[in-house]
């Protein structure tokens, strides 16, 4: 086979480009196609663009007149069509040039809008599981054209012959593979039908399946696509599409979404997913060309946000890459993503309207993705927002509820702040929003605009501190020895030490440190370790004053007011550092080796003390 170019040498005669055929096809079976499977699909493919293209000769034809055949018995590999079929002119300029396609015939290019292939190298996909291709075909555009066999082999070596009409008595074309001993595994019958089902289960034309053992042929396709059925009821359609997509992807769906976009011609359905996936996780989706399975893990024909459904969709106009197993990116597929994307934003929008069990329950499990959206699209932000479920000291909520309760919302930047303050800001009466996960503080900073009423505000520590109840004159004089000493034992970790009472008793103490605090405290020791270089005139150049963190004692729990009490320097520093070290633990943050060290030393200098007493 060579292809139809040529090349001029320094004489000047042109000579042709010579192809290595066994070089190609293992050029497109592993980087082109992604698995021998696909040559049933080329198969079908041709078959299939063959009978378009016949009924554009013979519009009257009835659809189910004329079908494709399958057969496979272990030997051999056979698909039969009723299609156009091929001459001898058009076998020796389309099957026997690598590159053209059979549809760019004269008659049949104004129409390739309405074929599947748009490559012309299908055929070659069948030498990933033969070494021979025996095709026999019979056009149908003149009544008593004779038959063509065309006999290609892998070395690149093909044979044309003409025969008489009764070699093929209907126009249409075979194609016969002889499979190779290790392609067994694409070629047995069983698999063959599989593949069959896998790759046409959605085609229009009739598709049969017969195995050679002498029984009946199997419909491959028996029934139309779900969504082209009529139903008694809307609630026995949502059913029975319910069925159909548990059916593709095992899942029972929360719910399906039909997809109708008649100006590319896509009908099919999302099924929204029963279980939370991690947040930015894309899911493929099963997409039919013209009723051909083109890919089970097309992600490009949603948006990113979307990663809550799962779609199944036959489309007309799209357009499939070379190896027909994606979708090429270009306009038309951008503005399919946008229409789908606003299909969604609408079955959102009714089942907030109509459906608030359905919206709970899908909240329940996809509000990370919901909330994705909302950052980004006013409309579900202002439907949608006042539900969405968020952590807060009243646990966990929808904003809309927490925001009745508590007309100053605070929210948090982390997840750790929170967790340092939830407890005391909870039994303060302050109504804090955990706003350390993704989207959930620019989420809540959004709220007045659907809640006038409602104000919001980031949480800092001198907000905290303000609600927390000073100790009298004479307590603060009383403790003043002891938090000295406290604050002598701290100062190597940038912390001060003040008595308040709060609740809950229970805690004795509160470790107030922000995310940003420790970070420019960091920044400042490290600009003194490297003072003079110039990193670190760097450092110091950018150096600001360097916040304190602030370990406040609960002056209401027993074991602060007998901590304060300790009239012995070394065990009121060490109670001190357990105390702080208690304090971070709670935190939950990150702890320094430092901050490790001392809690190890202070629990032993504690247990030493105790041991000593028992004496």
């Amino acid at each position: 086979m060579t292809l139809p170019h040529t090349a001029t040498n320094a004489t000047g005669a042109d000579r042709t480009f010579q192809v290595d055929l066994r070089g190609l096809v293992d050029l497109l079976s592993h980087h082109l196609y992604s698995s021998p499977r696909v040559y049933l699909r080329e198969l079908l493919q041709n078959a299939v663009d063959a009978l378009t293209a016949r009924h554009a000769l013979a519009t009257d034809a009835p659809a189910d007149a004329l079908g494709i055949r399958l057969y496979a018995d272990g030997s051999v590999v056979r698909v039969e069509d009723d299609g156009v079929g091929l001459t001898e002119a058009d076998v020796h300029a389309f099957l026997a040039t690598i590159g053209r396609s059979s549809k760019r015939a004269e008659g049949i290019a104004e129409q390739r809008g309405d074929f599947i292939g748009q490559f012309g190298i299908g055929l070659l996909s069948c030498f990933l599981v033969a070494d021979e291709i025996r095709v026999l075909s019979r056009s149908a555009r003149t009544p008593d054209a004779p038959a063509v066999e065309w006999r290609g082999h892998g070395d690149g070596s093909y044979r044309v012959r003409t025969l008489p009409a009764s070699a093929h008595p209907r126009p249409g074309t075979t194609v016969t593979l002889t499979p190779r001993a290790d392609a067994g595994e694409w070629t047995r019958p069983a698999q063959v039908h599989a593949l069959a089902r896998h790759f046409g289960s959605l085609l229009r034309h009739p598709v049969s399946f017969t195995d050679g053992t002498g029984g009946p042929g199997t419909v491959v396709n028996p029934e139309p696509a779900p969504w082209a059925h009529t139903h008694r009821t809307p609630g026995a359609r949502s059913r029975a599409l319910a069925e159909y997509g548990a059916e593709v992807f095992g899942f029972t769906p929360l719910d399906t979404i039909e997809l109708d976009l008649p100006a590319v011609g896509l009908k099919g359905i999302a099924c929204v997913l029963p279980e939370a996936v991690p947040a930015g996780r894309r899911h493929g989706h099963r997409v039919h060309v013209k009723g051909m399975l083109l890919s089970e893990q097309a992600e490009e024909i949603l948006p990113d946000w979307a990663f809550f459904v799962r779609c199944v969709i036959d489309a007309e106009s799209l357009r499939p890459t070379a190896s027909r197993e994606s979708l090429y990116e270009d306009d038309t597929l951008a503005a399919v993503r946008d229409a789908l994307a606003e299909r969604l934003r609408g079955w959102i929008a009714r089942t907030a309207a109509s459906d608030p069990e359905l919206l709970g329950r899908f909240l329940q499990v996809h509000h990370l993705a919901v909330k994705s959206l909302a950052v980004h699209d006013d409309d579900i932000l202002r439907m949608l927002l006042p539900w969405l479920p968020f952590e807060t000291t009243d646990g966990h909520t929808a904003l809309d509820e927490f925001a009745r309760t508590h007309r100053t919302v605070l929210v948090t930047s982390s997840v750790e702040e929170f967790r340092q303050v939830a407890a005391i800001a909870s039994a303060a009466g302050l109504g804090v929003v955990n706003g350390g996960y993704t989207y959930d503080r620019e989420l809540v900073h959004r709220l007045p605009e659907i809640r006038p009423e409602v104000s919001v505000a980031d949480l800092d520590p001198a907000t905290l501190t303000a609600h927390l109840d000073p100790v009298d004159r004479e307590t603060e004089l009383a403790a003043a020895s002891y938090l000295a000493q406290a604050r002598d034992a701290l100062a190597a970790f940038d912390c001060d030490v003040a008595l308040r009472t709060f609740q809950p008793a229970s805690a004795p103490a509160l470790l107030v440190d922000s995310r940003e605090a420790r970070h420019e405290r960091t920044r400042s020791q490290l600009a003194r370790e490297q003072q003079g270089g110039l990193w670190g005139d760097i450092l110091g150049a950018l150096q600001q004053e360097a916040p304190r963190a602030q370990l406040i004692l609960n002056q209401l729990n027993p074991l602060v007011r007998t901590a304060l009490a300790i009239d012995e320097p070394e065990l009121a520093r060490t109670s001190a550092e357990a105390l702080y070290g208690q304090a971070a633990l709670l935190s939950r943050r990150p702890l320094r080796p430092a901050e490790s060290s001392l809690i190890n030393r202070s629990f032993l200098d504690l247990l030493a003390h105790a041991l000593r007493k028992d004496r």
